[in-house]
């Protein structure tokens, strides 16, 4: 299966793209804003920034709101400059690229991304530890569920209320012994061992939305 790519570019940049996509091992997800906010970002492994689409104040102020993905900078002038210190971008690559370079460039980010990411993940005051099972606060911890870890990681990502069907096909992926009735006890067991061990209780939240961390 093809990790997926996040796009943020100008036309002229995606249509660039566009005409070497069949040489990618990438599945490309062109931005666009009225799509956006449906977009998975769970599924996301990451996002492709280039930076002539910087220049949109609204564009970046989106970007910017991406957690826990890894960025890759494509500057086609050396002259571009981020004046806000909150966009900051580590991984940055100058074009022209040779293909290859270029597809190695990538590979090598998700790689490394995804090597720190298996081991804990951040969310709010809190850490995943998934090599023991774990969600930790400081001194405090207790154990999760494999199910557990990946709604977590579901509803923090998306960064929106998550309906009980979404959840279903993210999470349990419509499988047969699952249910709303399922979401609706896991989430509630989730949400006592957290209060009962953390006296948090607006770690996920419930609205008419629906779920979200």
């Amino acid at each position: 299966m093809k990790n997926s790519l996040l796009v943020f570019g100008t036309k002229n940049f995606n249509n660039s793209l566009n005409e070497i996509k069949e040489y990618l091992n990438f599945t490309l997800i062109f931005f666009k804003k009225d799509t956006f906010p449906h977009t998975n970002i769970l599924e996301i492994k990451a996002v492709i920034v280039d930076s002539e689409i910087c220049n949109d104040a609204e564009t970046l102020t989106l970007i910017n709101e991406i957690k826990n993905k890894p960025f890759l900078l494509l500057e086609t002038q050396s002259r571009f400059k981020i004046s806000n210190n909150k966009y900051i971008f580590n991984n940055k690559i100058t074009l022209p690229l040779n293909l290859q370079d270029f597809i190695d460039k990538i590979t090598n980010l998700i790689m490394s991304t995804k090597f720190s990411q298996n081991s804990s993940v951040q969310i709010k005051k809190y850490i995943i530890d998934k090599n023991e099972k774990k969600l930790k606060k400081g001194n405090l911890s207790i154990i999760i569920t494999e199910r557990e870890i990946q709604l977590i990681e579901l509803l923090y990502f998306e960064k929106k209320p998550l309906t009980k069907k979404i959840i279903l096909k993210q999470v349990w992926k419509y499988s047969e012994e699952a249910n709303t009735h399922t979401i609706e006890t896991h989430i509630y067991r989730l949400r006592k061992k957290i209060f009962d061990n953390f006296n948090d209780e607006n770690f996920i939240i419930n609205s008419k939305l629906g779920y979200s961390i």
